[in-house]
């Protein structure tokens, strides 16, 4: 493990005897907080220079927004934690060569956005604004928290689309918490303080949040699914993926991939392949379709 890890988990665990309320704020604070703010790499900056750049207010920050293209076609990109739109780099040129608009953004908290955080409420705020700036779009490709928000998104504000590419998604909002206690090995009762923070201070006023920002409960109808994990995924466990495509049924594609990772998948030529292919069969097999002859009413 981890020394860094061991660290935190021996003074959280050891100071949660003494001051529950404590060691339970410095929790939250860890969980809250994006470790580092993810930087522009070299490679991507091409891309991002010929980005037409915009603002979007949200939860008392300043969300940024990027734009390629004519406007035609708009496909939406949505980064999750700890990550940024320039992540999208290499897809956005894949896209723009089809005749697609990519529009990307940068969170609160991530890239070049104000703030020192996020939460699925103001990513689905953001999906929101540029659906009804550029919208509808055509495809939506989101990674990590970035699917989760995408689906709430659909569901509690009507964001309509026809595609949707779920690379590496986080099943729900639960899992997350999850996954941080689990990682550093925290005890069940701060386990559950930090539940019940999650609630009282990143949601207050919001009900039922652990249901309502799941994926699989939340559902959508009408669109292709195109879902996309690393067996390698260290963050999220592939099974999710794979009950996602199960559970969409002959609606949804699935792709594993091997060796990327969490976070490497966003820039593998052979995804972003996947994601331009996907986005242009399903256009030109609905073009091919035939319209259906009228049929004689019943007598």
């Amino acid at each position: 493990m981890d020394l860094a890890v061991t660290v935190v988990r021996t003074a959280l665990n050891g100071v949660s005897y003494v001051s529950p309320g404590l060691a339970g704020r410095a929790a939250f604070r860890l969980f809250r907080k994006p470790r580092g703010r993810s930087r522009l790499r070299p490679d991507e900056r091409p891309v991002m220079d010929r980005a037409e750049v915009g603002e979007i207010a949200v939860g008392g920050e300043k969300a940024v927004s990027y734009r390629w293209g004519t406007g035609e076609r708009p496909v939406l990109l949505v980064h999750g934690w700890e990550s940024r739109g320039s992540r999208f780099a290499a897809l956005v040129g894949e896209l723009v060569e089809l005749g697609l608009s990519p529009v990307a953004f940068d969170a609160p908290g991530h890239g070049e956005a104000t703030g020192e955080s996020m939460t699925i409420l103001d990513l689905r705020d953001i999906i929101v604004e540029l659906d009804a700036a550029h919208g509808p779009f055509e495809t939506v490709v989101a990674h990590s928290l970035g699917v989760t928000a995408t689906f709430v998104a659909v569901r509690e504000r009507g964001v309509r689309t026809e595609r949707i590419v779920a690379i590496s998604g986080v099943p729900d909002f639960a899992y997350l918490v999850d996954r941080f206690c689990a990682g550093l090995g925290l005890r069940a009762r701060l386990h559950s303080g930090l539940r019940g923070r999650v609630e009282r201070e990143l949601f207050p006023g919001e009900e039922d949040i652990w249901s309502r920002f799941s994926v699989p409960r939340t559902g959508v109808e009408g669109a292709s699914f195109l879902v996309v994990h690393d067996e390698d995924d260290d963050l999220v466990d592939p099974v999710h993926s794979r009950a996602l495509a199960d559970g969409l049924g002959d609606r949804a594609e699935l792709v594993v991939t091997r060796g990327l990772g969490h976070r490497r998948i966003l820039g593998d030529p052979q995804v972003a392949a996947a994601v331009r292919d996907f986005a242009v069969r399903e256009r030109a097999g609905r073009e091919a379709e035939p319209n259906p002859s009228p049929q004689p009413a019943a007598g």
